[in-house]
């Protein structure tokens, strides 16, 4: 298998509403498509969307290069990229969360067919708390289904006596976890508030804590992984062994990747950590695309077919 041809199809895809991260709102999403055909005429792709998340140039060049390259060693080892990764057999689908919900607004009541569709399994939600008052969490509660666990995320809002009074505010609430609860974070810190807390408590972006001693002594118990904030599939499929090798939790979250990216986090998730919920039901944020995500049924992704990442672009980008 030969490479004869290599082009780069830049995109900007704009998004339904603002997406807030901690450093800040983006309105839309803009990255390029890697794309390598070879002389048997195999197409293997690579998703570099830019990101708010800073990297060495080398790094950047890993990620884009690692996605096409293993889209292309899975196709010639006639293997899904999940199952080449793993070494197990191909998946067709991994946990997803069941939707998304803006912490900042009143959650609407599902009616009950669409409760029957979004609960049929544990379903869970991400609400963004932040600064809000700790009362949050209760008032949201009231207006959820029953089965409805929330996913919290912080977003490094709080000093320390803020997060404690957080987590001793959501005694007795279905919390699923909470991410990055300190503004700075420290493991000793995190170690006691994991302790305090009924539900996990998770690193995303507090990627500087990812030391030696992290893995030997974790402060937290879970581990969120965005490959493009790591260097790629290979090196967050390295950070999830050794993750899960503590004892950790491990969930799989998209930045806002397109069709593409997602397909390809998906195949990573099923690989990890088949059995987590995790976090790449994004592409209704997305007013278009540059192909079909994977679809969610009843809490599952299902991966697209074929082997490789199995990603076909819209025709009208071609």
């Amino acid at each position: 298998m030969k490479i004869v041809a290599a082009d780069w199809l830049p995109y900007c895809l704009p998004l339904r509403r603002p997406w807030q991260t901690s450093r800040g709102v983006l309105s839309e999403r803009h990255g390029r498509l890697r794309r390598l055909t070879t002389d048997d005429g195999r197409t293997g792709w690579g998703d570099c969307a830019r990101s708010r998340i800073r990297h060495r140039r080398s790094r950047r060049h890993r990620l884009r290069r690692g996605m096409r390259h293993l889209d292309l060693a899975a196709q010639g080892a006639g293997l899904p990229l999940n199952a080449w990764l793993s070494g197990r057999p191909g998946s067709v689908c991994c946990g997803q969360r069941q939707f998304w919900a803006d912490f900042h607004r009143r959650p609407q009541q599902p009616g009950p067919g669409r409760r029957r569709r979004l609960y049929r399994r544990q379903a869970e939600s991400r609400r963004r708390p932040g600064r809000r008052r700790n009362r949050r969490p209760a008032k949201a509660r009231r207006h959820a289904a029953p089965t409805l666990r929330l996913r919290l995320d912080a977003n490094r809002a709080w000093p320390l006596a803020t997060a404690q009074r957080f987590i001793a505010a959501c005694a007795g609430l279905p919390i699923d976890g909470l991410e990055e609860p300190l503004a700075a974070p420290e493991p000793g810190q995190l170690a006691s508030l994991q302790a305090a807390a009924a539900f996990p408590l998770a690193i995303d972006e507090s990627i500087h804590l990812l030391d030696a001693h992290f893995f030997r002594h974790p402060p937290v118990r879970r581990l969120v992984l965005k490959p493009a904030r790591h260097g790629g599939l290979l090196a967050s499929t390295e950070l999830a062994l050794r993750a899960s090798a503590s004892g950790l939790e491990v969930i799989i979250t998209s930045a806002l990747e397109s069709a593409c990216g997602i397909a390809t986090l998906a195949h990573l998730a099923a690989a990890v950590a088949p059995d987590a919920v995790h976090g790449l039901a994004t592409a209704d944020w997305l007013a278009s695309d540059i192909g079909l995500s994977p679809r969610v049924i009843d809490g599952w992704m299902r991966l697209p077919k074929g082997n490789g990442v199995g990603f076909a672009m819209e025709e009208a980008l071609h």
